[in-house]
């Protein structure tokens, strides 16, 4: 058995989407009985796990409907010169590259526009894609859903920052010299990815 929380989470994971691919498509009482049930465990799971009260975890995890498919999170690097744009998050007073999850509703590169004037307080163009990522394999803490991370190097215009709901701060800063990351958000790895795109010593990354 597992005794580590986070491997716990993952499997918490994994049954929800059995369980919401299973009510989605059965059409046995019976079964759907048994895929609630599974739906169950796995909120029970993460509430142990995480603190989180079981109405939170329901509506957040486990009360999604058809085939479950992951999240996804954009992320703009921003550059001037040799230096990267990046905002300090009011939530946990770290720092990370504008963005957010993508609004339905909006194209990805409609999405990078709205979180970096939002975030950022800046015009961007959207350029090339960097990264393709499965947030599981690279950023921490664990979250209970699947989830892509999608880098794209955007051309700043002009802007300048003004405090707003989610960001306090922003700066540009050298590789040598990053802030203390959110690294929930934004690894020191995926930053340094964002460099070595915007010195055409890339190509893109899918993983």
């Amino acid at each position: 058995m597992p005794d580590n929380p986070f491997e716990w989470i993952e499997i918490a994971r994994r049954l929800q989407a059995i369980a919401q691919a299973g009510l989605e498509f059965c059409h046995n009482d019976f079964d759907r009985d048994r895929y609630q049930q599974i739906r169950n465990i796995s909120v029970e799971i993460i509430e142990n796990f995480t603190g989180h009260g079981q109405e939170e975890i329901i509506q957040f995890f486990a009360s999604s409907s058809g085939y479950p498919t992951p999240k996804v999170d954009v992320r703009a690097a921003i550059f001037k010169e040799d230096r990267i744009l990046m905002v300090k998050e009011k939530q946990d007073g770290k720092w990370s590259l504008p963005g957010g999850w993508a609004d339905q509703h909006l194209t990805l590169s409609e999405n990078l526009v709205k979180e970096s004037f939002e975030e950022a307080g800046v015009n961007v163009e959207p350029g090339k894609i960097i990264s393709v990522l499965d947030r599981s394999k690279h950023n921490t803490p664990p979250i209970p859903y699947g989830c892509y991370k999608i880098f794209v190097e955007c051309k700043l215009k002009s802007g300048e920052f003004s405090e707003n709901t989610e960001t306090s701060d922003s700066g540009f800063f050298s590789i040598e010299d990053l802030p203390e990351l959110s690294i929930e958000r934004n690894t020191h790895e995926q930053i340094k990815d964002c460099f070595k795109s915007r010195d055409n010593l890339w190509k893109v990354k899918f993983d």
